[in-house]
């Protein structure tokens, strides 16, 4: 099946591509279309309902969108859904001229954010019936909502975490694979961040990978199911 990929990331196209070898992943910019939704929503699927609905309006093709971010509990969830945005403590949603900050400087201020709100003694028990602090004061998880938009009428999503902690300093970011955060987004148990690990163990634990997954079980049970509509 051709899925047109509702992004221009090429790290996404890239990981959504190993996910569903037996597809075609196919991004706006590869046909030529010009793609940047207003993304409003209030929720990271509220967000990849937008990009998935905007595409299928254009191209009336399968598609498969989503919309992820690290959330850091010390910082009340942020930058959320605005971490592609995050402009640091000041710009939590994005720098008012809509100026995109590097990930590098992304990078080095939620360290120091996160230092600076643990430093003025938060409580972090306090929350832990609620599912946030489970690694402690670092805490934190990328979120992923994943939509799989085939028209109006038939909406399937998914949406899935992947646990971590944030490392300490910048100093301690390390790895060159993946992308964004990871460099900074350390795994309990395994001792490595994000950027350690190779595709394969990223895609197997990681919020995309399990997203898709789903997802990927979705796309196989549709697929089986027109058929057989088909023979009928």
């Amino acid at each position: 099946m051709k899925i047109y990929l509702a992004s221009g990331n090429v790290n996404k196209k890239r990981e959504m591509s190993e996910i569903f070898p037996n597809h075609t992943i196919i991004t706006p910019k590869d046909q030529g279309i010009s793609f940047n939704p207003v993304e409003n929503g209030k929720t990271f699927y509220e967000n990849s309902i937008i990009k998935a609905k905007a595409l299928y309006d254009i191209t009336l093709s399968p598609v498969i969108a989503d919309d992820s971010g690290i959330c850091v509990d010390a910082l009340d969830g942020g930058p959320g859904i605005y971490s592609s945005r995050y402009g640091g403590p000041d710009f939590m949603q994005g720098r008012p001229d809509g100026e995109k900050t590097s990930q590098e400087d992304q990078n080095r201020m939620l360290i120091e954010q996160v230092n600076a709100v643990l430093k003025s003694g938060i409580d972090t028990s306090i929350n832990k019936s609620q599912g946030l602090f489970p690694n402690g004061p670092r805490s934190c998880r990328y979120v992923c909502a994943m939509v799989l938009y085939l028209g109006p009428s038939r909406i399937f999503v998914a949406q899935e975490t992947m646990e971590g902690i944030l490392i300490d300093k910048i100093e301690d970011a390390r790895g060159t694979g993946g992308f964004g955060y990871d460099p900074l987004f350390l795994i309990p148990g395994l001792g490595k961040t994000a950027a350690e690990l190779t595709p394969e163990q990223k895609n197997s634990i990681s919020h995309r990978g399990k997203a898709a997954r789903v997802i990927q079980g979705m796309v196989k049970n549709i697929s089986d199911f027109d058929e057989r509509e088909g023979d009928k």
